[in-house]
């Protein structure tokens, strides 16, 4: 028995030995062969991104919002001797005179601006017209702004309205809806409404948008 495990023992560290002749170096990460093979593989696939194909961005255009160019000029009713009629700025009469804040309507407008239709809510003249520079305009707490800038002046009170027109819902365009197919030209306030009686009247829409379903269909040949 005694040569019989001593016989077994040699046999298991002769295996050890021949297990540990045939097995292929085990190495740490630095300068091992298997950290070798990592850094060669990743280099390949950074070779194979960088040879892929790339797909640019579409360009995107650009959204533009119509503006007006600038304080409107007040066209005259008499023309000179070569029937030319000319125009003034406003601040030509109302620099020359203290503005009334108590104006809410046209009727009570005595010396110019007759005639003119004024239904916009409760306002006065000065809620939004500029009693220091006849030129300009003014928000609710006193910020001058240029007539050019005249939709901000509207969203301060017509946000809802200011929010559809942000996302496309209100206010008509030209242009593309589509932004990497082509620019896009929005109208302004004013453009549709006027100032000073903005609401539109009710109307009763009399066309269709034009489909496949309601399109003319022609008659069918007879047989």
């Amino acid at each position: 028995m005694p040569r019989i495990a001593s016989l077994i023992f040699v046999c298991l560290i002769a295996s050890m030995v021949a297990a540990a002749l045939v097995a292929p170096p085990q190495r740490n990460t630095d300068g091992s062969p298997a950290a070798e093979a990592t850094l060669e593989s990743n280099a390949l696939a950074d070779e194979s991104s960088a040879d892929a194909p790339t797909h640019p961005k579409p360009p995107t255009f650009a959204v533009t919002v119509r503006r007006p160019d600038g304080p409107p000029r007040i066209e005259l009713a008499g023309s000179d001797p070569q029937g030319r009629s000319g125009t003034v700025a406003c601040s030509t009469c109302h620099s020359v005179r203290p503005p009334d804040l108590q104006n809410r309507t046209a009727a009570t407008l005595n010396e110019f601006h007759q005639g003119m239709q004024f239904n916009h809510g409760t306002i006065a003249c000065y809620s939004c017209h500029n009693p220091d520079d006849a030129d300009s305009l003014r928000l609710a707490d006193g910020t001058r702004v240029d007539y050019s800038d005249v939709m901000t002046l509207c969203s301060q009170c017509h946000g809802p309205q200011a929010t559809s027109f942000a996302h496309g819902a209100h206010g008509g365009m030209n242009g593309f809806w589509d932004l990497s197919r082509g620019p896009q030209t929005k109208n302004n306030c004013i453009d549709c409404h006027d100032p000073h009686a903005p609401s539109f009247p009710k109307m009763i829409v009399g066309f269709k948008p034009k489909d496949r379903f309601n399109a003319p269909h022609p008659e069918p040949e007879p047989h």
